[in-house]
């Protein structure tokens, strides 16, 4: 066994044949804790396979340690054949070392070979005695050894074991390889490695020693431009791969594509001049390859097996809908995708027939609040009568009460999406109630322009954002009796942070939705909501912040309430409305000087988290900064992120 002082990771090893769950501990903390890009992979992979790719980790941590950590070529090599031996007692049932007590759990319930292990070895071992390459065959040679094993490994993980995916693989981890070689080398070099081949260098009037003295030549960046060119090829060789596996897979696979082909944009970037730079792709453009890998695989999800098909209702036994319905939901679709709001992308997150049926919700919604926020922007500031304007929104508002009453009553003619509401408010058994007191907040926003006290904002918050959680719930799909209180309120915390995010916007259209009796308890006037910000104006924004956290932490509960398919969407849509206002009390309640909002990238990554399982109950709210307490219907529209 090496001393702890030979290698940093052996340090806090465990003892030889430790139990199975000391052992992937310390796999655990070896792979989260040692480099940034595998705790990246790691957040992306499905949630069961954490623990077995922390295991596949540390073994190929150590092989590679062994190989490149310790400057003895001999002694290098005899840790090698030391590791190659303890690889053969885990596979004979005796594992001795850490990693192999935890590995032999993942090798028994997967059925992986050893020989994609025993092949890693072959190519550490050669590096150790081989510094130079003849020709590309000699170095795509290595690549079989050196790259492909850990593709297969995955692979093998996720259940593929058929030679047309492992092809696939190889194509791509040799292009991985490749690209890792032409960014890298000018650290390669201080390692006296060379990878790119003779046969090559001298096609370019190029010889080793050129590369030696980091010569930069237009022959040299001519080479590079081949060199990248083939590897180009290799990569879409192996791009079939990604729609050759599970969904849930998929953009981990076209993450590795992207990131490969990423490396090769910036050696071009740099003018090829890799012998005095390393090229490296940004934090940002890290962040939008995982975004456009992200919306690829949200876009292109397929229902889950428990889901009802598109075309087809429950209890129809089968028979497809009428094409009327299939249409009116196409239509409901469109209004929720063109509206682009934040609710949109989480719909993908859920079964196909709980989607469809939450764009139709949404495009009910979408559509009434588009009346009453007309109104109250044209109404109350305009030179037209008050009234008339008034009177046209009401009566606007009355003919959507007197749709969904004969919706309900099976007459669905009145407009296109109401063949889709009404088979999503019947599939779901969603009461009218719900919707005919949305309508009556719509009605509010008519006629009431300030709110005197919290109970009457309250009532307000319940009917346009309480009752489009009560209405969502029913599509989500609960059966435990305090779901709908638990809806109510955390609908009630969403209208309540938007409230706070635009409050300096609802003035201007003539709204004053913080309570009154709370303007008066600050000191503030309503004149003063124009910003900008000041203490007692702060003050109060952090005392309405506070009320609408207790609204999120009784709220959040729900999550797990739900139906286990439906649990993340909403995850989603809570920890983007709760970062939200975590984003305004970092701002020290500065709602005045800029839009508060979350970029794209972090949006992503709470899509991503839900879809990959990486929540929790315990983590559905972002932390919010709470030494920040003192100053320096959220579906749609005003109601919407």
């Amino acid at each position: 066994m090496l001393s702890p002082s030979e290698l940093e990771i052996a340090r806090e090893l465990p003892p030889s044949a430790c139990g199975q769950q000391e052992a992937e501990r310390y796999t655990r903390r070896l792979a989260t804790s040692h480099y940034e890009n595998f705790n990246v992979v790691s957040w992306l992979l499905p949630k069961r396979l954490h623990q077995h790719f922390y295991n596949l980790y540390a073994y190929c941590r150590w092989a590679d340690d062994l190989g490149d950590e310790i400057p003895d070529t001999a002694r290098a090599l005899e840790l090698l054949a030391w590791w190659e031996d303890e690889l053969r007692l885990c596979y004979a049932g005796k594992p001795q070392h850490p990693v192999f007590v935890a590995l032999a759990g993942t090798i028994r319930e997967f059925s992986i070979p050893a020989q994609p292990f025993a092949d890693l070895l072959t190519a550490f071992r050669q590096d150790q005695v081989v510094q130079r390459y003849a020709t590309w065959d000699d170095v795509l040679g290595y690549c079989k050894y050196s790259a492909n094993p850990v593709g297969r490994l995955v692979l093998y993980l996720c259940g593929y074991r058929d030679a047309e995916r492992q092809w696939l693989s190889d194509a791509t981890c040799t292009a991985l390889q490749l690209a890792n070689f032409w960014q890298d080398v000018s650290r390669d070099l201080e390692k006296g490695r060379i990878y790119i081949p003779l046969d090559l260098l001298r096609k370019h009037g190029l010889g080793f020693e050129d590369v030696e003295a980091r010569r930069f030549s237009d022959r040299y960046a001519a080479l590079m431009r081949e060199l990248i060119a083939r590897t180009r090829e290799l990569f879409a060789e192996g791009t079939p791969l990604a729609e050759q596996v599970s969904a849930e897979l998929r953009v981990d696979i076209e993450m590795f594509g992207r990131g490969g082909l990423a490396v090769l944009d910036a050696i071009e970037s740099i003018g090829y001049n890799t012998l005095e730079h390393r090229p490296s792709i940004s934090k940002g453009k890290q962040v939008r390859l995982l975004g456009r890998a992200l919306v690829g695989r949200l876009f292109t999800l397929r229902p889950s097996s428990g889901a009802a098909e598109p075309g087809t209702v429950h209890g129809s036994h089968g028979k497809s809908e009428p094409q009327s319905v299939t249409a009116s939901y196409d239509e409901c679709r469109k209004i929720a995708r063109n509206a682009a709001s934040s609710f949109y992308p989480a719909f993908f997150l859920l079964p196909e027939a709980k989607r469809r049926s939450l764009c139709a919700l949404y495009a009910f919604f979408r559509l009434l609040d588009d009346v009453s926020d007309d109104a109250s922007g044209s109404a109350l500031k305009s030179e037209s009568p008050e009234g008339a304007k008034i009177a046209a929104r009401r009566a606007s508002i009355a003919q959507w009460r007197a749709w969904v009453d004969a919706a309900y009553a099976g007459d669905v003619s009145g407009h296109r999406i109401l063949p889709a509401f009404a088979d999503t408010a019947t599939r779901f058994k969603i009461p009218a109630r719900y919707f005919h007191d949305l309508i009556s907040g719509s009605e509010m926003d008519l006629t009431e322009p300030s709110y005197a006290t919290f109970d009457r904002l309250r009532e307000y918050c319940y009917r346009v954002a309480g009752t489009v959680g009560l209405t969502c719930i029913h599509v989500f799909g609960f059966s435990d009796p305090k779901a709908p209180d638990l809806a109510e309120k955390l609908g009630i915390a969403f209208q309540l942070t938007n409230i706070l995010r635009d409050v300096p916007e609802d003035l201007r259209m003539g709204r004053v939705y913080l309570p009154q009796e709370d303007l008066r308890q600050f000191g503030v006037s309503p004149s003063a909501l124009a910003g900008p910000l000041a203490p007692q104006l702060g003050e109060l924004l952090a005392f309405e912040a506070d009320r609408a956290w207790q609204f999120y932490e009784e709220g959040s509960r729900i999550i797990s309430l739900l139906d286990d398919d439906s649990r993340g969407a909403l995850w989603a849509l809570a920890r983007n409305y709760s970062s939200l206002l975590a984003r305004i009390e970092s701002r020290g309640y500065d709602v005045f000087s800029s839009r508060v909002r979350l970029s794209t990238p972090e949006k992503l990554g709470i899509l991503a988290r839900a879809q990959l399982g990486v929540w929790s109950e315990g983590n559905v709210l972002e932390k919010r900064d709470r030494g920040r307490r003192r100053p320096g219907g959220p579906f749609v529209g005003r109601r919407a992120g």
